[in-house]
C-alpha cells in the first residue's frame, strides 16, 4: 500500500518536473530572441552619428531607424543596415552589450552623405557653402605619392609642385601671391590645426594612405575656423574599424628611382580600435640635387567609454630630407629642365625636418538634444636648412585647445541646430641664420656652416570665439547664421648682439579684434536638388615677418588683408543618382592686399598695396553609365573659370590696376574615365587642361598652357576569404608634355644673372606595385 502511494507520487513529481523543463525549454529561444541590444550607427570615417538609418531584419523584414543620435535597440539576428550616401552593410547581431555599427561613404551618391566641415553635421545637398568632398576613391585615382593630382581634380583649387617638398595651395586665387609655401588657408587634421601661428600651411608631408577623406571649404564662408580667406582644407584620418583585425602592405617602385613602402594595420573589439600606418619612401627626382626621403607614421584610436562618452587618440610623425633643385631661368629651363640652380647644386641646399602632432578629442553627450567636443592637442617641428646664401636653423612647439558645445532646439516649432566654441592656439619659434661657406670649399663638399648671422625667438598666439545656427525656417529651406571672433598676437626677441648693421627687432605686435559674420541660405527644390547662397567675411592675418622693416622696426601701419564673398549654386543629383553635379559663381573682394616686396636676395617686406577682384564659375559633375554588379563605367568633368583682377594696385611708382592677378592660371579643365569590373579589373583615366597664368604684375610675361594625361590601371582580387591581393601600374604624364609645374612669380634677378621664374614639371613617368591585405 505505502509502496503504491509512493510510485504515484514520484510519477507525478516526474511528470510535472518533465513538463516544466519542456516549457523552459521551449521558451528559452523566444527570451534568447527577445534580449534587446542597444547601439549607434556612426560614419566610419569622421565618427559622427548618423540618423534616419534604416536597420531591417532580414528574417521578419521589421525596420527600426536610428534616433537623432545614431541610436537604436535591436534583438539578436540578421540585418540590412541602409542609410542614402553610405554603402548598405549586412551584419549578424549577437549578444552585445553595446554595438557600434561604421558605415563607409558611397562615392556615387556624395549628396546625400553627412558632412562635418562646418561642426554641424548636415548632408551635404544642405550646405550652403561649395564644399568639395574627396573620398577614398579620389585618393586612390593617382599615384599615392603627392597630394597634388588628388587637389588638382577639385575646382577652384589649384597646387603648384616644384617638388614633393615644394608646394603652394591656392584657393579661388588666394595664397598665389605667396612665394615659397602656402598661406591664407587654413588647413586641419581632424581637430589638430596644420596651420602655423604666422598663416603658413604645410600639408603635403602627410602620408597620403592615412588620409580616409579630403572636404575642402571654398571661400571666406567659414565662421568656424576663422582665419583663411581662400578657404579650409580637413584632412579627415584613416579611422581605425572596430571587431576587425587585418594587416595591409604595399611597395610601390617607379620612375627616377621612386620606391616606397608602406604597412597598414588595425585591430578592434566591440568598443576599442586601433590603426598605425607607416611609410617610407625615396626618389632621386628628376632633376639634379632632388633626391627625396621621408619617413611616417600615423597612429589613431577610438575608445568608446559608455553611450555618453568617447575618446579618440590622433598622433602623426614626419621625418623628411629633400633636397632642393630651385627654380630655373627661361633659357635653362627650356634647353636643361633637369638641372638644378647653380648656386643651389653648388651648396647642395636641402631641407631636413622632423615634424610630430598629437591630439585627444573627447566626445560628451550630456543629454539627447546637447553635445561637447573638446580636443587638445599639441606639435613640434625642428627644421634646418642650408641655403646658398644663408643656412636656417628653426624650432616650432605649439599646444592648443578647440571646444564646442553642439546643440538641437526648437524655434516655433521648426528644428534649430547650433554650435558655439573656441580655440586657443600658442606656439614658439626659434630661429637663426648661418653663413654658408660652402665657396670656400673644394667643389662637391655642400654646404658648410659658419658663423651665427641671425637669433629670434617669437611667441605667436591666436583665439577664435565662434558660433554658427542652422534654422529650417521652412520645411525644405534653412538659413545659418555664423559669427566668428579673432585676436592675434606676436611677441618678437631679437637675441643676436646689436650692432650698427643688425639694429634690435625685438617688439611686439597686437593686431585689433576682428568680427566675421556669416549668413547663407539653403533651399531644396526636390528631394535631389538644391540651391544655396552666402555672404561672408574672411581675412588672413599678418605675420610678424611682413611687419618687420630694414631699419629693425615693426611697421604698425599694416593691415590684414579681408575680403567678403558672395556666391550662389545649386548642386543634385538626377537620373536615379546616376548622375551628379555641382555648379558654383562666386565673387570675393579683396582689401589690403598684402604685397612681399623683395629688397634683397633674401629680405622682403609687407606692403598694403591695393584691393583684388576674384570672380569665377566652379563646376563638377559624375555621370554613371553603367552601374551593374559585373562592370562600372563612369565619367566625371569639372571646370573652374578664373577671372581675377587688381581691383586697385599701386606699388611705388607702378600702377597695376586692372591687369590680371598673378600666379593663377585663366581655367582649369578636368576629365576622366573609371571603370572596375567583378572580374577585378579597375582603371582610370584623368585628362587635365591647365591655361595660362601671368608671371610678373605687370603681367609682361605668361607661361604656356599645358595639357596632362595620366593613366592607371590594375587587377584587384580576393585571393581566400582573408587575403586580398591588388596589383597597379600608371603611367603619368603620357603625352611627355613639357610645362612649368610651378611659377615663381615676380622673381628678380641677381649678379646680372637671368631671373628664375620656372619649376619644371615632370616628363613621362611610370609606376607600379601591388598591395597585400591579410584579414585575421
Amino acid at each position: 500500500m505505502y509502496a503504491l502511494l509512493i510510485n504515484k507520487i514520484s510519477f507525478h513529481i516526474s511528470s510535472t518536473s518533465i513538463k516544466i523543463i519542456s516549457f523552459i525549454l521551449l521558451i528559452l529561444p523566444v527570451l534568447g530572441f527577445s534580449q534587446t541590444i542597444k547601439g549607434k550607427v556612426i560614419d566610419s570615417d569622421q565618427r559622427i552619428p548618423l540618423e534616419n538609418v534604416s536597420i531591417i531584419n532580414i528574417q521578419d523584414n521589421n525596420i527600426t531607424t536610428s534616433t537623432s543620435n545614431g541610436e537604436f535597440e535591436i534583438s539578436e539576428g540578421q540585418y540590412q543596415i541602409i542609410k542614402s550616401g553610405y554603402k548598405t552593410k549586412t551584419i549578424t547581431v549577437k549578444d552585445s552589450k553595446y554595438l557600434i555599427i561604421e558605415l563607409v561613404i558611397n562615392p556615387s551618391e556624395l549628396n546625400e552623405i553627412i558632412i562635418n566641415a562646418n561642426q554641424i553635421p548636415k548632408a551635404l545637398k544642405k550646405s550652403v557653402a561649395t564644399i568639395e568632398i574627396l573620398s577614398k576613391k579620389d585618393i586612390d585615382r593617382s599615384n599615392d605619392i603627392n597630394i597634388s593630382q588628388v587637389l588638382n581634380r577639385t575646382p577652384g583649387v589649384f597646387v603648384q609642385s616644384g617638388a614633393l617638398n615644394t608646394n603652394r595651395f591656392t584657393i579661388r586665387g588666394i595664397g598665389s601671391r605667396n612665394l615659397f609655401g602656402t598661406s591664407k588657408i587654413r588647413a586641419y587634421f581632424k581637430d589638430i590645426p596644420l596651420t602655423n601661428g604666422s598663416g603658413e600651411t604645410t600639408i603635403e608631408d602627410f602620408e597620403l594612405g592615412s588620409i580616409s577623406r579630403i572636404e575642402v571649404i571654398k571661400g571666406a564662408t567659414s565662421s568656424i575656423y576663422g582665419a583663411g580667406l581662400g578657404g579650409t582644407i580637413h584632412l579627415t584620418p584613416q579611422n581605425a574599424y572596430l571587431n576587425e583585425t587585418s594587416v595591409n602592405s604595399q611597395l610601390t617602385v617607379g620612375s627616377f628611382g621612386l620606391v616606397k613602402g608602406t604597412v597598414n594595420f588595425n585591430h578592434g573589439n566591440t568598443k576599442n580600435s586601433y590603426r598605425g600606418v607607416y611609410s617610407n619612401t625615396h626618389s632621386d627626382g628628376y632633376r639634379d640635387n632632388n633626391e627625396y626621403d621621408r619617413q611616417t607614421f600615423t597612429f589613431s584610436t577610438n575608445h568608446y567609454i559608455n553611450n555618453n562618452n568617447e575618446i579618440s587618440v590622433l598622433a602623426s610623425y614626419v621625418d623628411l630630407k629633400a633636397f632642393i633643385p630651385s627654380s630655373l631661368n627661361e633659357d635653362t629651363f627650356i634647353n636643361n629642365p633637369t638641372a638644378a640652380a647653380f648656386t643651389w647644386a653648388q651648396a647642395q641646399g636641402f631641407e631636413y625636418s622632423k615634424r610630430g602632432i598629437l591630439g585627444v578629442t573627447w566626445n560628451h553627450q550630456y543629454q539627447e538634444k546637447l553635445k561637447q567636443v573638446t580636443s587638445v592637442f599639441g606639435s613640434f617641428r625642428d627644421a634646418y636648412e642650408p641655403r646658398p646664401f644663408n643656412i636656417l636653423e628653426e624650432n616650432t612647439f605649439a599646444l592648443g585647445l578647440r571646444s564646442r558645445l553642439l546643440g538641437k532646439a526648437t524655434l516655433f516649432n521648426k528644428p534649430l541646430n547650433y554650435t558655439f566654441g573656441g580655440e586657443y592656439f600658442r606656439d614658439r619659434y626659434t630661429s637663426g641664420t648661418f653663413e654658408n661657406l660652402f665657396e670656400d670649399f673644394p667643389e662637391g663638399t655642400g654646404s658648410v656652416e659658419g658663423d651665427r648671422l641671425s637669433d629670434f625667438k617669437e611667441n605667436r598666439s591666436y583665439f577664435n570665439l565662434f558660433f554658427e545656427t542652422n534654422y529650417e525656417v521652412l520645411k525644405n529651406t534653412s538659413i545659418v547664421i555664423g559669427l566668428n571672433y579673432n585676436q592675434t598676437s606676436y611677441d618678437l626677441e631679437d637675441r643676436f648682439p646689436v650692432s650698427d648693421g643688425n639694429p634690435d627687432q625685438s617688439g611686439e605686435f597686437n593686431f585689433d579684434g576682428i568680427l566675421s559674420p556669416k549668413i547663407g541660405l539653403s533651399h531644396l527644390i526636390s528631394n535631389d536638388i538644391s540651391l544655396y547662397g552666402s555672404v561672408s567675411q574672411g581675412f588672413s592675418p599678418l605675420s610678424l615677418e611682413d611687419t618687420l622693416l630694414p631699419d629693425g622696426q615693426i611697421n604698425t601701419d599694416l593691415e590684414p588683408e579681408t575680403g567678403w564673398n558672395y556666391e550662389i549654386g545649386t548642386r543634385g543629383s538626377a537620373f536615379n543618382n546616376k548622375l551628379l553635379f555641382n555648379l558654383a559663381i562666386y565673387r570675393l573682394d579683396v582689401r589690403n592686399l598684402l604685397v612681399a616686396r623683395r629688397v634683397a636676395e633674401d629680405q622682403f617686406i609687407g606692403v598694403n598695396a591695393g584691393k583684388t577682384q576674384h570672380d569665377g564659375l566652379e563646376l563638377a559633375v559624375n555621370y554613371q553609365w553603367i552601374d551593374t554588379e559585373k562592370f562600372k563605367l563612369g565619367t566625371f568633368l569639372n571646370y573652374t573659370l578664373n577671372d581675377f583682377t587688381f581691383e586697385e594696385f599701386i606699388d611705388e611708382d607702378n600702377d597695376f590696376s586692372g591687369n590680371d592677378l598673378t600666379g593663377v592660371p585663366s581655367e582649369v579643365f578636368n576629365a576622366g574615365i573609371d571603370i572596375s569590373s567583378k572580374f577585378g579589373i579597375y582603371g582610370n583615366i584623368n585628362f587635365q587642361h591647365v591655361g595660362s597664368q601671368p608671371i610678373t604684375d605687370s603681367n609682361s610675361l605668361f607661361s604656356d598652357s599645358y595639357n596632362l594625361t595620366n593613366i592607371k590601371v590594375g587587377y584587384k582580387k580576393e585571393l581566400t576569404k582573408r587575403i586580398t591581393f591588388n596589383a597597379f601600374f600608371g603611367i603619368d604624364n603620357v603625352l611627355d608634355e613639357v610645362f612649368a609645374s610651378q611659377i615663381l612669380i615676380n622673381a628678380s634677378s641677381f649678379g646680372g644673372n637671368a631671373p628664375r621664374f620656372f619649376y619644371p614639371g615632370n616628363p613621362i613617368n611610370y609606376y607600379g606595385g601591388f598591395n597585400i591585405n591579410y584579414t585575421f
